[in-house]
């Protein structure tokens, strides 16, 4: 069975530590209000973007260079029916050195054709990721993006 859920990969000329610190540091790649700490295992922190998305995330993942897994612990989503349609999903980022580059794949378990979210969120996932955390890894420098 092929695996439904928004799925994106980048490869990129950079060190598979410089990779996982991006990954860590989701403030300067996705705009909108951060709280609480990312850093570690079991940090939580909230993600809100004016009236339209609000998260509270777990880390329940971290393996140095390797992974980073965010349960989304609570959601409202404004911009949808089922505002708490994220709940019980998992951000996934796995890291993997692929010759002289890293790759990274980027997963959103969970939201998949048959949510509703399914078809913005897979667009604003793929722009955050291809874009965002891209131009934050290759040139250390701040893009800004928004996931609604």
């Amino acid at each position: 069975m092929t695996n439904q859920d928004i799925t994106t990969t980048i490869l990129v000329d950079a060190t598979p530590s410089q990779v996982f610190a991006a990954v860590n540091n989701p403030r300067a790649w996705w705009s909108g209000e951060f709280e609480g700490n990312m850093s570690r295992l079991n940090d939580e922190f909230t993600y809100r973007y004016k009236d339209f998305h609000y998260t509270k995330q777990r880390v329940v993942e971290m393996i140095p260079d390797k992974k980073v897994v965010w349960l989304v612990t609570e959601s409202t989503l404004n911009f949808i029916e089922d505002k708490t349609e994220w709940n019980g999903t998992k951000i996934i980022f796995d890291i993997a050195k692929k010759g002289d580059k890293t790759e990274l794949r980027f997963t959103h378990e969970g939201i998949h054709p048959g949510v509703e979210c399914f078809d913005s969120c897979s667009g604003a996932w793929t722009q955050l990721i291809r874009e965002g955390l891209y131009t934050l890894i290759t040139t250390g420098k701040s893009k800004l993006l928004v996931l609604a």
